[in-house]
């Protein structure tokens, strides 16, 4: 008997804030939850701020326009900033 792992895609699909934590949503429906205290700039922001992201390279990366930060989801499942 075999069985397969289901196919991952890294890639973002949307990003939600609470009070404390950063969650990335891929693609392949994994949710990926880190403290906004990795990013200050990001926990400092206001929320139409944080609101206003785009997603880079069909999700491989997250771009605040307001903020001038930048995260990439291979240094986020690492547990890295980038």
């Amino acid at each position: 008997m075999s069985s397969s792992l289901p196919k991952t895609d890294p890639r973002a699909k949307a990003v939600v804030f609470s009070e404390d934590e950063l969650t990335v949503v891929l693609a392949d429906g994994r949710r990926l939850s880190v403290p906004l205290a990795w990013f200050p700039r990001l926990l400092h922001a206001p929320p139409d701020q944080l609101e206003n992201y785009e997603l880079l390279g069909e999700g491989v990366g997250i771009h605040w326009p307001d903020l001038d930060e930048d995260l990439s989801v291979a240094g986020l499942l690492r547990a890295e900033s980038e």
